[in-house]
């Protein structure tokens, strides 16, 4: 059973304000990757759909004065992961999401990418390979993918029709999950 649906999540204030801010057409982008990723590695369809929607809700506005994104600002002191992290827990919880959804899609998001990490290996969990595939599937060189945009309306539409999926794969795979 589902807790909270992805269109309750872009219904929420926090959600129109940061993700629609840092790109709604990339996040809903990431999320229908997500699920597709996630159903055929058998992996929580549900938690990666809203890892991906979520994924940028931690976005500071690295913008020059003429609108254009800050490529290089971005990538020297951008931690998005770790606010988004943070802030996608606070709204999941608030939303009424199970204590330990909230904690899975939000590490999920905290590792979905490297760039604020130093040199390394991270050993990733199922879920947290998922999202940081299907983020890397819709990136645009320079940060194209944060213009790209969507009608609010068109937008719904592709939620309301992932929660579908969403819920018809979780009836089927039932004991699964």
């Amino acid at each position: 059973m589902r807790h909270v649906t992805l269109e309750q999540l872009f219904n929420e204030p926090t959600f129109q304000k940061y993700v629609c801010r840092s790109g709604l057409a990339h996040a809903i982008a990431v999320a229908e990757n997500a699920f597709e990723i996630a159903l055929k590695k058998n992996v929580n369809v549900d938690l990666a759909a809203k890892a991906g929607l979520l994924h940028d809700i931690g976005h500071y506005t690295w913008y020059h004065e003429n609108g254009e994104w800050d490529y290089v600002q971005y990538r020297e002191n951008d931690i998005h992961a770790i606010k988004g992290a943070s802030r996608a827990h606070e709204l999941l919880v608030r939303c009424g999401e199970d204590l330990r959804n909230a904690k899975q899609i939000a590490i999920a998001i905290l590792l979905h990418t490297d760039s604020y990490l130093p040199e390394g290996t991270l050993h990733l969990e199922p879920l947290q390979k998922v999202v940081a595939e299907a983020d890397t599937m819709d990136e645009e060189p320079g940060g194209l993918h944060h213009y790209r945009k969507i009608d609010k309306n068109e937008a719904l539409k592709r939620i309301r029709k992932l929660d579908a999926k969403i819920d018809q794969c979780l009836i089927s795979l039932s004991p699964i999950y």
